[in-house]
């Protein structure tokens, strides 16, 4: 695909079929920052069979940890974190219904294996440049976890927030893809 496809967390699901790794995205709807400790505590709460604190099912999870909101913006500086951190909590997640992972690096054969599984995506968006990403993000507002600080987890509106497909649901990797090409050369 060459053309860049506009797409909204609502019919994220309905639309993961149709997309294959590199295909490039603008997402538009609610995301849900969580980092490490968020993760932690997500499953502290799962493990004692308690309700997380955002619905799940069909959500999209930024691995990020903003910055402070400038005086004049809904945020800081707002870019993904590595996602090779969270590998072991995302199969979990995706089987109870996330629709869709962003963050930046390769997942491990188990997150990918729970993508396909489970109909869903791993979308990466530029490492470094947090500072950009934030132009995307309208509002913030904490919605868990608030004592974590820049972990606490966020529920952020993204307008078309520049995303590329790095595992798709038919079991594709766009790292081992890469590594592929750049053998061949």
């Amino acid at each position: 695909m060459s053309e860049i496809l506009k797409v909204n967390c609502d019919e994220l699901r309905n639309v993961a079929k149709t997309l294959k790794t590199g295909d490039k995205i603008l997402l538009t709807g609610i995301v849900y920052t969580a980092r490490d400790a968020a993760h932690k505590r997500f499953f502290e709460l799962l493990d004692k069979g308690e309700k997380l604190p955002v619905e799940i099912e069909n959500a999209v999870i930024y691995y990020a940890g903003p910055t402070p909101a400038p005086d004049d913006k809904p945020i800081g500086s707002c870019g993904p974190t590595t996602s090779g951190r969270m590998d072991k909590f995302a199969p979990r997640l995706l089987d109870m219904g996330l629709v869709a992972m962003i963050g930046k690096g390769e997942r491990n054969q188990q997150v990918r294996d729970a993508v396909k599984r489970n109909n869903a995506l791993y979308l990466c968006a530029t490492g470094g440049a947090g500072a950009l990403a934030c132009k995307c993000i309208k509002s913030c507002k904490v919605v868990a976890f608030d004592e974590l600080g820049c972990e606490s987890v966020k529920e952020l509106f993204v307008e078309d927030f520049p995303l590329v497909v790095a595992n798709d649901c038919y079991g594709n990797d766009l790292f081992s893809q890469g590594r592929e090409e750049y053998a061949k050369i």
